[in-house]
């Protein structure tokens, strides 16, 4: 067998153990991953449809706690997307 073929064969062989694997590892925890994304959906609709509806968000009481530990991944994430300076006028992290 040449070994073009073999290595064919052996990545084939690999791919099919590894799904066998992550289904027979992710098997009992498949209902509970799918409740989690459900619940994440279900929470995302709630924000976004309240925001629609005039209806204050919540949760932004609590985030405004975390403010200080974001503004530098904010500022990294706004100079990646090519902007010099906060695009926001609240925020200022430059």
């Amino acid at each position: 067998m040449s070994p073009p073929r073999l290595l064919g064969r052996l990545r084939h062989w690999q791919q099919q153990a590894s799904a066998f694997g992550s289904q027979w590892y992710n098997a009992p925890y498949r209902a509970a991953i799918a409740r989690a994304r459900r619940d994440e959906e279900d929470l995302f609709m709630l924000l976004v449809f309240a925001e629609t509806l005039g209806i204050p968000n919540p949760a932004g009481w609590y985030t405004l706690e975390l403010q200080p530990l974001l503004l530098e991944r904010f500022h990294d994430w706004h100079t990646r997307m090519g902007m010099e300076h906060s695009p926001l006028d609240s925020m200022r992290c430059c």
